[in-house]
């Protein structure tokens, strides 16, 4: 790109008396909030019951806008859920404690017997296995 000598001369001119570079604008304080970012306690509460308590404080009413609502059932979803999961962690070890615990009062008949660890052909290995017959004829009776 050329320039004639002229504009070239002025372009110069304007350079050596332009001030101090611009500062970048500033943000106004008074700018509307995005969507994005949460504005009031009731779009940051997870509490179930606290967010019961900002939406009857923010409703003159009583009445709470839809997707309020819908909010509201989600936390109470949440909780509910974890819930049933600690419930869950916490019934898990003692029923696993019961299973291995050996079952009283007539109850033993319908479990299977675990097989000890014997070597075959043995002695205890024979009399384990004529124990047995001797109780699956009992059944019989």
């Amino acid at each position: 790109m050329s320039f004639d000598p002229r504009s070239l001369e002025r372009l110069k001119e304007l350079g050596r008396s332009l001030p101090e570079p611009i500062a970048p604008p500033q943000q106004p304080t008074d700018r509307p909030l995005k969507a994005t970012e949460k504005r009031h306690r009731i779009e940051t509460e997870d509490n179930p019951e606290r967010l019961f308590q900002e939406l009857m404080k923010a409703s003159s009413d009583g009445t709470v806008p839809e997707h309020l609502m819908a909010r509201l059932k989600d936390a109470e979803r949440h909780i509910a859920t974890q819930n049933k999961m600690k419930a869950n962690a916490q019934t898990l070890p003692s029923s696993q404690t019961l299973s291995r615990q050996p079952l009283r009062g007539g109850q033993g008949k319908t479990t299977r017997p675990t097989r000890p660890n014997v070597a075959a052909g043995s002695e205890e290995e024979s009399l384990y296995v004529a124990f047995g017959q001797l109780l699956l004829e009992d059944d019989e009776d």
